[in-house]
């Protein structure tokens, strides 16, 4: 991990690449300083005498060189990086006659705090704060106690201006951390919706069919003798149904063969062979299914039917789908009603409701809480998890004079696709 510029065509620049530039910079910033440059009378500072002579010149170059040497260092050895170039800042300050270390050889020490706060870890990064601010400290004493005299207000203004490209490192560490953080707890959830939304679809898909199969197996047991036509007609049932429930499964698994092998954002239904998902286009078709299980459904459409977005068609379908189910297995009704409201053009609406046990049925002994969603069942939770998941509106319960009713109420996006 690397600090590095946000501009695209920086991005190139390695760390140390900006710490050698700094450094480089630093060095041309003092030659100016020392030269009359047009419009002046007279030079900024007046050069040393070192600096004139090859002692100081040499001392220059060593520097350089240490300061290279860190720069090439900074992102495989950060803490030797540092080193060579608080040395390098020292040695490159001693023949220019200052009495503390100038800004423009501590401005690539900067650089290097500013790349180590933003890419290694807090207790590393804080001790190369501590050195880099040491050796400010450090070199003051020295000047101290040699007798000479020390540049107090440049040496702060140094030790302030390392300390800021600190921050700024940290601050940079922390946004990174912060933005992989919610990343990480970003992609986390949308496995977690993806487990829940297929949970869903195992359930209002399998459950029903299953059922089917079941109440379809129980009347053929019972009619074998008797009757071998309506056990026949039974078992074909059986078999189309099974069929149906196995070509679904194989959709779902095909689907999620496909996004594992790198079909990045492809829908399940949208996997290359894989038939469309159901919507309320196919209510006609589960009725004759559940009717052929000994419960007559009556669908009614109100308002003029139209297009809808896929998860709105899907998760409507699947309301209805399960709460057909429920007075299938559960409510010993022998119809319910199926309606489709579309006259509100910012929602559809769908209502299934029974008329409570027909004579001579009895309830199953988890009527009450298969319906209220206690116990072990997941129907009415999944139905109330798929609509709240579209901002939508969900109620059931019991109806007054008897049987039972849900409505779910899904909102239309605005400029929504349609299928």
């Amino acid at each position: 991990m690397s600090a590095t510029p946000s501009v695209p065509f920086l991005r190139r620049v390695t760390p140390g690449g900006w710490t050698a530039t700094a450094w480089l910079a630093g060095l041309l910033f003092t030659a100016l300083l020392r030269i009359r440059l047009p419009g002046q009378e007279e030079a900024d500072v007046l050069p040393g005498i070192v600096i004139l002579r090859w002692d100081g010149l040499t001392m220059l170059l060593l520097a350089t060189a240490l300061a290279l040497r860190g720069s090439v260092l900074l992102t495989r050895r950060p803490a030797a990086a540092l080193r060579y170039l608080l040395v390098a800042a020292v040695i490159g300050s001693t023949p220019l006659g200052v009495t503390a270390i100038p800004f423009a050889q501590y401005l690539a020490v900067d650089v290097a705090l500013y790349t180590i706060a933003a890419s290694r870890p807090p207790r590393e990064a804080g001790r190369a704060l501590l050195l880099a601010l040491g050796l400010v400290v450090v070199y003051l004493a020295v000047r101290l106690l040699s007798g000479w005299s020390v540049g107090t207000t440049g040496a702060l203004a140094v030790a302030l201006t390392a300390a800021v490209a600190w921050l700024l490192g940290r601050s940079e560490q922390q946004s990174r951390t912060y933005a992989e953080r919610t990343r990480a707890q970003t992609a986390a959830r949308a496995v977690t919706n993806e487990r829940l939304r297929i949970a869903r679809e195992m359930h209002d898909s399998v459950a029903h069919s299953i059922g089917i199969v079941a109440l379809q197996a129980g009347a053929a047991r019972r009619v074998m003798e008797t009757q071998p036509e309506q056990a026949r007609q039974a078992l074909v049932e059986i078999e189309t149904a099974s069929r149906e429930t196995l070509a679904g499964l194989r959709r779902m698994l095909g689907a999620l063969r496909t996004e594992e092998s790198g079909a990045a954002g492809a829908r399940p239904d949208e996997a290359a062979g894989l038939p469309e998902m159901p919507g309320l286009a196919v209510l006609d078709r589960l009725a004759e299914v559940t009717a052929a299980a000994g419960l007559r459904v009556a669908v009614h459409r109100v308002g003029a039917p139209r297009a809808l977005p896929q998860e709105i068609d899907l998760s409507a379908f699947r309301v209805v789908q399960e709460s057909v189910t429920n007075v299938l297995r559960h409510s010993g009704a022998d119809s319910c009603t199926v309606t489709v409201d579309q006259r509100d053009p910012e929602a559809v609406v769908v209502t299934v409701e029974d008329r409570g046990p027909a004579p001579g049925r009895d309830r199953e002994q988890n009527h009450d809480r298969a319906r209220s969603g206690d116990g072990s069942g997941y129907g009415l939770a999944g139905m109330r998890e798929r609509v709240g998941l579209l901002h939508g509106e969900f109620t059931a319960g019991p109806r007054p004079g008897g049987g039972y009713r849900v409505t779910a109420r899904l909102p239309l996006p605005a400029g929504a696709t349609v299928r």
